[in-house]
């Protein structure tokens, strides 16, 4: 198979008929062999009807229906998981990712060879105060952190060669960050193609101000977790050596003070260096207990779902 499609999506029922249409004429004119995966992430709307009545006219149409809303990033994975293409193109139901697209994508994925390519909305239709500026400091910050140098790391359209969505885990709120993932994982070919976005047709958006919050604390847990996820030992070490250190350091001045320059002076606990040196060696060893506990939870951890599937269509 060429191509799966995978869209995830909450309360998107006036959309779906026409993006559907759309993207089997695309498929058909290029001759592409394909699938479209709907992850129904928990909609309140007659989306999983529409899903229900595609993929009884069209055997390609595959559906998986979530129980409750757990977020995009699980969406993703569980569309991952069943994908068969070769090449993995991901897209919003929203109607403002344009199928046209796909054949480019598919191309540079398989003729140039990259593992991964992600659409970059250059010319946005977004508001500017809401989404536009707010977007550009995140990317910027991304990049500074990751060493992924994308310029529009939330954009949906993206497409992946098979092995790669097979080798990653997406969870949390991770799918803003998966081509960083991508990279940890040793997939380094990634570039990014500039795209059409149009305008929303239908509906709202589900996203906020805050998933731009929730995007930087992201980006600061996915950069410890490629730094230190494997050894949170090197980070809360060190920190808790250097914090013993300065403990040391303070209670041996005030040793050598009391003992030897100035015995009859204050009392060692009247001094504030004394509480600096209780203060950091308390630190220090917190330091090395979260260390500690980090190392024993990393070996002993099980996976655990994060997710819980009510339905599935067309799945052989």
């Amino acid at each position: 198979m060429d191509i799966s499609v995978v869209i995830p999506l909450l309360n998107e029922q006036d959309s779906l008929n026409e993006l559907h249409d759309w993207i089997v004429k695309v498929m058909k004119t290029n001759h592409f062999s394909y699938e479209i995966i709907y992850i129904d992430d928990g909609s309140t709307d007659d989306s999983w009807h529409v899903i229900t009545q595609l993929s009884a006219n069209n055997k390609d149409v595959k559906g998986i229906r979530f129980f409750k809303n757990f977020g995009k990033s699980q969406a993703l994975h569980a569309g991952f998981e069943i994908a068969q293409g070769d090449v993995i193109i991901t897209m919003d139901a929203d109607l403002q990712d344009n199928p046209e697209e796909i054949p480019g994508l598919y191309n540079m994925i398989v003729s140039d060879g990259f593992d991964l390519v992600s659409g970059w909305k250059k010319k946005r239709y977004d508001s500017i105060l809401s989404k536009n500026l707010p977007s550009k400091l995140f990317n910027w910050a991304a990049r500074q952190t990751s060493g992924v140098k994308l310029n529009d790391f939330n954009c949906g359209l993206k497409a992946y060669k098979n092995d790669l969505v097979k080798n990653i885990d997406v969870n949390g709120e991770m799918h803003r960050y998966i081509p960083v993932l991508a990279k940890n994982a040793g997939f380094i070919k990634i570039t990014e193609k500039v795209v059409l976005h149009q305008a929303r047709k239908y509906g709202e958006t589900k996203f906020g101000m805050d998933r731009f919050i929730h995007g930087f604390l992201d980006l600061i847990t996915i950069w410890f977790l490629s730094r230190f996820g494997k050894r949170p030992m090197h980070l809360f070490g060190a920190l808790g050596a250097i914090m013993l250190i300065i403990g040391f350091g303070f209670s041996l001045y005030l040793g050598i003070d009391k003992i030897f320059l100035n015995p009859t002076g204050r009392l060692i606990t009247e001094r504030p260096q004394f509480y600096i040196a209780l203060s950091t060696m308390i630190i220090g060893t917190q330091f090395f207990v979260a260390g500690f506990l980090g190392e024993i939870i990393l070996r002993t951890k099980q996976d655990k779902k994060r997710y819980t599937i009510k339905e599935y269509l067309n799945l052989n």
